[in-house]
């Protein structure tokens, strides 16, 4: 079974074929980084019109990369939602025009049940049940993952998803956009003791997360720092100084999603831990991830935790991922294609509810 994968959420453009026998035979992507930079962030409008014009070269490439025609695809998947209105919907017509030309099925994907399959893309594959965490700009989930198409929300986020508090973050401390990437990488010149930053909602006794009093203590010190070095607000901050926040900050983020990881998993039973979605390429979080263990009780021995992350190019959005979670649908017998016609898209839409979508 090839199926032809497109993802159009938020501002990449993916484009990418899976063969159930042979594996992901093509990846293409394009960032609209370097577009939105101008802005300090992402515009809608600018995303939808940019995935309109990468779309059909981008199929090309993948076809030629593949060395497969139009005709070879079973089936086409693309990301139905959460994501941005117009950009859905960019992949969407295309991807339906483009399956009833050819007079193929079409399958709608979740975009988190992408990100939180993708690990499986790896050499080294996670069995069912784990617990995954879905960390992104968008997003920050634990979920009980049991098998395909049986997902439960344990906990989230109640405010900012840890990648939108990265980002604001840096651009707090006067970083460029994507300010959430470059604050990881200045951390690794910081000092961890430089400053005390709270844990937000570390000792909870539940799986909720907040970062925005996060981000607020991070302002703080950036006025204070401004202040103690007479700087105006158009001044960069010393460097040092600099690096000390990005590493105080990150350490706090990588500190909540550590602990409150440990504890889904003695919620849950399972010891085995898939982190996907873009922050889950930190070199902190990796870091900490990998060596994780947990203590059902104080006198037993700590049990290791097998942790699985995506390839570092599978952590921001692609179409490989919508492809595979596409066809392993399909395998697997939770969603039947269907023959292209009316579509809708999803920019809300919460991972647990896809499985009663299908039922309906």
């Amino acid at each position: 079974m090839l199926v032809l994968g497109i993802e159009s959420s938020c501002d990449e453009t993916g484009v990418a074929l899976y063969d159930s026998e042979k594996g992901l035979i093509a990846n293409q992507l394009h960032t609209q980084m370097a577009m939105h930079a101008e802005y300090g962030g992402v515009v809608p409008e600018l995303a939808s019109r940019d995935h309109i014009r990468r779309l059909v070269p981008l199929t090309h490439a993948a076809l030629r990369e593949a060395k497969v025609s139009y005709q070879q695809i079973d089936a086409i998947a693309y990301t139905q939602g959460p994501g941005l209105g117009g950009a859905l919907l960019a992949g969407a017509a295309y991807a339906n025009a483009l399956a009833f030309a050819l007079n193929k099925p079409v399958l709608p994907v979740h975009h988190l049940e992408g990100h939180l399959l993708s690990p499986l893309l790896a050499k080294e594959q996670p069995e069912f049940p784990f617990v995954a965490l879905l960390v992104s700009g968008g997003h920050t989930q634990f979920m009980a993952v049991r098998d395909f198409g049986d997902y439960e929300l344990i906990g989230e986020s109640v405010d900012d998803a840890a990648g939108e508090a990265f980002d604001k973050t840096g651009k707090l401390i006067g970083l460029p956009y994507p300010a959430g990437a470059i604050l990881s990488q200045y951390a690794k010149l910081g000092h961890p003791d430089a400053f005390q930053f709270p844990r937000p909602m570390l000792h909870s006794h539940d799986l909720q997360m907040s970062f925005s009093g996060l981000k607020t203590a991070v302002l703080t010190a950036v006025e204070k720092a401004r202040a103690t070095h007479h700087l105006s607000p158009q001044d960069t901050l010393p460097e040092n100084i600099r690096n000390d926040i990005c590493r105080c900050f990150q350490d706090a983020v990588v500190d909540v999603l550590v602990a409150k990881a440990k504890a889904a998993l003695l919620q849950t039973g399972f010891r085995r831990l898939v982190v996907a979605g873009g922050v889950g390429a930190n070199w902190k979080l990796r870091e900490e991830l990998s060596s994780l263990t947990v203590q059902t009780a104080p006198k037993r021995q700590p049990e290791n935790i097998k942790t699985y992350f995506p390839p570092l190019d599978l952590c921001t959005d692609n179409g490989a991922m919508i492809a595979f979670a596409g066809a392993m649908r399909l395998v697997n017998g939770v969603q039947h294609a269907e023959k292209s016609g009316s579509f809708d898209v999803k920019p809300r839409w919460r991972l647990n509810e896809i499985v009663r979508d299908k039922m309906n």
